[in-house]
């Protein structure tokens, strides 16, 4: 199996049951033209996590790690018409590229973004006694994993799901001898995750576009 392989089964996949998005293909437009990197998550993928959102009838999400709003578009596509999304974004550039794109999506006045280090601006949110979270998603930083995974269950309400994009890391993350820090982060937040009676989870592994990688599913207890 190869990684062209891989693409052309996303593309399939995407072309067959998403179709073509103008607002999202403007989206990655945008974000490639600004320069940022392009790590977002696949088509499919955004799908997906707008499924789960809808499923779990999400009316507030926390998203960790907005980029250029392209996966932030696919979750406030799920929330009602009532639904919020609160969006964290160390980045200012990437801020300003992601508030152009939530505006031409539409979906802007569901959604704020919060520009600042993730763990702080989480600390406050904290502090602040912050309304729970119904869906969680967090693609930011891999080295701080566990904090944010310790502030998402502390910001989620009772039977919330957390969904963590890459925690495969192309297989590395098996090495407990690693000193990959992002490798190092996951294996500290899984080591969490079982260590906690208050969630339950599982991570699946995934191949395509995005190359070899994963995600977790985390539910935290009612």
């Amino acid at each position: 199996m190869t990684a062209e392989i891989w693409n052309a089964v996303d593309t399939y996949f995407e072309d067959s049951l998403i179709g073509p998005d103008d607002v999202l293909a403007g989206a990655l437009a945008r974000s490639r033209e600004a320069g940022l990197p392009d790590i977002q998550v696949a088509g499919n993928q955004g799908k997906l996590l707008s499924m789960l959102a809808r499923i779990h009838r999400a009316e507030r999400i926390l998203e960790i790690g907005t980029l250029a709003g392209y996966s932030t578009i696919w979750l406030a596509r799920a929330l009602p018409p009532s639904g919020s999304l609160v969006t964290l974004e160390l980045d200012l550039r990437h801020a300003a590229v992601a508030r152009l794109n939530l505006e031409t999506a539409g979906v802007a006045g569901q959604v704020e973004i919060r520009v600042g280090r993730a763990v702080d601006t989480l600390a406050a949110m904290v502090a602040a006694g912050e309304a729970p979270f119904d869906f969680v998603f967090i693609d930011a930083d891999k080295p701080n994993n566990p904090a944010y995974l310790d502030y998402a269950v502390k910001l989620s309400r009772p039977g919330a799901l957390i969904v963590v994009d890459n925690v495969v890391r192309n297989g590395a993350v098996v090495d407990p001898r690693s000193t990959d820090s992002g490798v190092i982060g996951v294996r500290a937040m899984m080591e969490r995750i079982a260590a906690d009676p208050r969630l339950d989870a599982t991570a699946i592994q995934t191949v395509g576009g995005k190359g070899y990688d994963g995600f977790a599913l985390i539910r935290v207890s009612e």
